[in-house]
């Protein structure tokens, strides 16, 4: 089981894992592929699911939002690719997060199992997918949030890589 993971698990293995037990309860609603789920392939058995989720915790209220779109670090535009655009939205989370004394392999993992909020944030301005990123700021032990007349982000130690 996962005990945490961002949106996208990043690293592909970043989520921080545990043993646990699932007690999983489910209601048969009889003829409700029929009723509820739409065939989006050959057969009947080619359906979307339709789930609910119970409330997550906790519950955080400040969140700063990375944004990335369809275009990739050397130019390239790709056409609508949500994939490119999340993937820029977090280099550009790496990239930031990485000015307060956290090293970018730091930041990448954290990323991985933080509970972060990726959505696909606009598909309908061709050529650009965009994609976002929330990180909940109270899970930093220093205030991440941008400043304006420079007061900008601050060195709390030096980066592991560096020591």
């Amino acid at each position: 089981m996962h005990f945490s993971q961002g949106d996208g698990e990043v690293s592909f293995c970043g989520a921080i894992e545990m043993s646990g037990f699932l007690e999983l309860k489910c209601e048969i609603i009889r003829g409700g592929m029929k009723e509820y789920l739409t065939p989006v392939g050959p057969t009947a058995l080619h359906v979307n699911p339709i789930f609910e989720i119970g409330p997550v915790e906790p519950r955080f209220s400040e969140w700063l939002v990375f944004e990335g779109i369809s275009v990739d670090e050397s130019g390239k535009q790709h056409f609508l690719d949500a994939s490119v655009a999340y993937k820029r939205a977090v280099l550009n989370a790496i990239e930031y997060l990485s000015r307060f004394g956290y090293s970018k392999e730091q930041v990448y993992l954290l990323l991985s199992c933080c509970p972060c909020e990726g959505r696909i944030s606009g598909i309908v301005d061709a050529p650009n997918a965009v994609a976002t990123l929330a990180i909940p700021t109270a899970i930093f032990d220093q205030d991440i949030k941008p400043k304006r007349l420079g007061h900008g982000p601050k060195l709390r130690r030096l980066p592991d890589v560096l020591r």
